[in-house]
Order: C-alpha cells, then structure tokens, then sequence
C-alpha cells in the first residue's frame, strides 16, 4: 500500500528497529518475494528501498480466475453458446501454430513431447516429458493455470486434447488419463506413436 520502502520505515510501521526490518527483508529476498534498489538523494551512501516482487505480489487476493469466469458467464448468456465455442476455437488455433513453429524442427516422438513440456511449461502448466516406453510417451501437467476457466467450460479441455494431436502430428494418438478438472492430481497425456 505504501511502495517502495526504507527498512527504517518499515520498521517505523511495524514498531520495531530498522535493523530487525532489514533482517526479515533479507529474508524475504533470498525467497524471491521482495528486492532492493539502491537510491542515490543527494551526498552519503545510496538508500536501500524495498519492493515487492511478482512472486510476492502472488499472496495477496486475486480475482483473476473468478473475473474470467464472470467473463466466460457472460459471454455465454449475452451472446451464446455459439459465441464462446468461437473464443475457445480461436485460442485454439493460436495454440496450434504457436506449437507448430516451435516444433518444426523436431522429428521424434520423444522430441515433439519435451518440446510440447517445455511450451506448456512457459505457460505456466509445470509440465514435464517422460518416457514410458514402446513408442510412448507421458506429458504430464502438474499445474492447471486455467483451471476456473476450464472447470466453468470444459471445452478449454476439449480443444487441449486436439491441439495436442494437432501439434504432435498425425502419426501420433493423445490419451488423457488423469485430469486435474475430475479431480486428478494432475493433467497427464499418454501420446504414443512412430518414435522415429
């Protein structure tokens, strides 16, 4: 609420000295929840301002999820079913070629799936890539970024499914086998295909 601060004012607030502030601030910097900037005012040694990071942003409130869907709610009563099955068509075709330029280059099973990992990775989806065996592979999804939108509409988990087929290439069937949504630990594909 108050922006970046001194340790001594942090202190000041919380009534204790600003040392003992400096010391629980290093702390929460070495969790990557909060950073220094150094800043020069005039003559003697810079200020150390204190400023929250995104990771500590994250422990207040967020309504994102439920913003979306009110959104996705909207959408659907306003201007239909139809109306929504279109946005989720179109961000499924962005995925897709998204996908499709990453992966050109790639020509095993095995790469197109840790390729695919570290895609969804970058989305937020924790996913890893694993061999299990007889031309088959395993992308798991250990975290659903998604999930109030896809819980509320399981079409976002429909077309999932299908840009993955899509992406892997023809050569290759997607199965999922758990799902975070029908209260699975996590999302995780069985792909299996032509390993060469």
């Amino acid at each position: 609420m108050q922006g970046a601060q001194t340790s001594s004012q942090i202190g000041a607030k919380l009534g204790i000295t600003g040392e003992a502030a400096r010391q629980q601030l290093v702390k929460l910097s070495e969790e990557g929840q909060v950073r220094d900037e150094r800043r020069a005012s005039g003559r003697g040694r810079p200020s150390t301002y204190w400023h929250l990071t995104e990771k500590g942003q994250s422990r207040f409130p967020d309504s994102h999820a439920a913003l979306t869907v009110e959104l996705l709610g909207s959408i659907r009563e306003i201007l239909g079913q139809q109306a929504l099955d279109q946005l989720i068509d179109a961000r499924e075709g962005s995925s897709q070629s998204r996908y499709a330029a990453a992966m050109a280059s790639c020509t095993t099973l095995r790469e197109r799936v840790e390729k695919l990992a570290e895609l969804r990775s970058a989305e937020g989806y924790m996913a890893t890539a694993e061999e299990a065996g007889d031309d088959t592979m395993l992308l798991i999804e250990n975290h659903c970024p998604i999930c109030a939108a896809a819980t509320f509409c399981q079409g976002f988990c429909r077309t999932e499914k299908k840009v993955f087929e899509t992406a892997l290439g023809s050569d290759t069937a997607v199965e999922r086998i758990e799902h975070i949504v029908e209260g699975g630990r996590r999302c995780t594909y069985r792909i299996t295909g032509n390993a060469s």
